[in-house]
């Protein structure tokens, strides 16, 4: 018998021999500097994370406030460049408030920690995000997945629910790993039918999608379709953090309950003049979201004329299925070999035999960087045939 001592290296062995011999080991990729590779792997769709106007207005804040806040939003973290950024971020998305958090992962989990309960019945996408499942776990509200987009499902769920508890159904905007999109007038029409809230995190839509590059629920939807919007900024904005939008009520409830804002200390005043920068960027150039759908369109036309396994996806996600993690792995790895990054994605991030190529398209990437790209995939498939 093992004792006590012992108990703790044997756990984690024995869950790290599990995760190898099913081939999800995983990985980080140390990058330097002289990294020369594309990266097709991160989600700066705008190509703003290199832009230096954003580099400057950080700098330039960080020489002004300091390279950090110091302390939470409810001590004495809370500056005027927060406020400026939560009015333009409320602006932006047409709701009358906004509330910044330090991660989106955080805003999940604080958004709903803050909402729910053991009491409340929560109704979440098959596919929805790790941090909106863990959110409802913190809560101790149980949680029904409907089948993914499916809102024949959903109403069938929320109607078996029970009428005296509060429902709300949660949903990404953007599905991180497929690239599709959620029906948000479904959803906010099923949820009205329903007497439920609808909650919409937009980490992927934001910036990319929407006529003002204010996502897939932005001014299209507002606080009476969608009262829980949360959006990220490290992603098509390119510079870190997140938001909650809501009403005036929503706001206030989760300054006084969302235990991760309340407890962490406020985001770096260089991160909101980062963010603010890119702001001005998304209103002034519209051009780079022009150019974004003119790489998805070429990419998904000479992809399909490859024979590749394109999913539905209109996008910058563009995910190539190929079913087997060895398989990926070797395609990812023979990519790489040619100076091209992209994600190598295995179970159980996405459901075991749908390990997936995630490849993400930039306004940044011009046509050479496509035809290295279209041109190693090729590669990949005739290495497979000889």
């Amino acid at each position: 018998m093992l004792s006590r001592a012992d108990l703790w290296p044997k756990r984690l062995s024995n869950a790290a021999a599990q995760r190898q011999a099913g081939g999800g080991w995983r990985q980080r990729s140390l990058l330097s500097e002289d990294d020369a590779c594309i990266d097709f792997a991160g989600n700066d769709y705008l190509g703003l994370a290199d832009d230096p106007r954003l580099v400057e207005a950080q700098a330039a804040a960080a020489r002004r406030f300091g390279a950090g806040a110091k302390a939470s939003h409810l001590v004495s973290g809370h500056l005027d460049i927060h406020e400026r950024l939560e009015r333009r971020l409320a602006a932006l998305t047409g709701r009358p408030r906004a509330l910044l958090f330090s991660t989106g992962y955080m805003a999940n989990l604080g958004t709903l920690q803050a909402l729910c309960d053991r009491h409340t019945s929560v109704f979440q996408d098959r596919l929805n995000h790790a941090s909106l499942i863990d959110g409802a776990r913190l809560a101790g509200a149980p949680s029904r997945r409907f089948h993914h987009r499916d809102l024949t499902n959903l109403e069938r769920l929320l109607a078996r629910a029970p009428n005296d508890a509060p429902a709300l159904v949660v949903s990404d905007g953007v599905f991180s790993m497929d690239g599709d999109t959620a029906d948000i007038a479904g959803l906010a029409s099923t949820c009205r039918h329903q007497g439920a809230w609808l909650m919409i995190d937009d980490a992927h839509g934001l910036g990319v999608l929407g006529a003002h590059g204010d996502g897939c629920v932005g001014r299209a939807h507002g606080v009476d379709e969608v009262p829980i919007l949360v959006g990220t900024l490290g992603k098509a904005l390119g510079s870190a953090g997140a938001f909650v939008a809501g009403d005036a009520a929503l706001i206030d409830h989760l300054i006084q309950f969302a235990r991760p804002y309340i407890y962490t200390t406020a985001q770096p005043p260089g991160v909101a003049a980062a963010t603010l920068a890119a702001l001005d960027i998304l209103e002034d150039e519209p051009e780079r979201r022009i150019q974004l759908f003119e790489r998805i369109a070429r990419f998904r036309r000479e992809a399909a004329t490859l024979g590749l396994p394109l999913a539905d996806s209109r996008t910058p996600i563009q995910p190539i299925v190929l079913g087997a993690n060895a398989r990926v792995m070797r395609w990812a790895e023979r990519l790489a070999r040619a100076g091209l990054r992209v994600g190598a994605i295995r179970a159980p991030t996405v459901p075991r035999g749908q390990a997936r190529l995630r490849i993400t398209l930039s306004a940044a990437h011009d046509d050479d960087a496509l035809n290295a790209l279209l041109d190693g995939l090729a590669a990949c498939q005739r290495e497979e045939v000889t």
